[in-house]
């Protein structure tokens, strides 16, 4: 799979921050959040939820593939394509905001 094949309108300079109506909770290392508006359940992994966990403050997506390169042995293409992947399905399902930076 090449990285043409998925495009993400989220870029690396964009910032990410989940929403405030969301209730979330640590289950031994993965996550499990509650979308408020549509009381729908969704589950994230270990590598999930540390995503989940940085971007509880807004964040720009390049800091947040820097820091799971650091601390995963993942090379920085696969990790770049994975997060926009996760990126694009919170914000699917409604959990995060994304700004994509026009202005300073």
């Amino acid at each position: 799979m090449t990285a043409k094949q998925f495009e993400s309108k989220i870029s690396e300079s964009s910032l990410v921050v989940a929403v405030k109506d969301q209730i979330s909770s640590d289950l031994g290392g993965e996550s499990v959040i509650l979308n408020l508006q549509s009381g729908v359940y969704h589950g994230l992994n270990e590598v999930g939820a540390r995503v989940w966990n940085l971007i509880v403050e807004p964040k720009q997506v390049k800091q947040i593939r820097q820091t799971l390169v650091q601390e995963y042995e993942v090379e920085p293409e696969v990790c770049t394509r994975d997060l926009l992947r996760l990126l694009d399905e919170l914000q699917a399902a409604g959990l995060i905001e994304v700004r994509n930076e026009t202005t300073a």
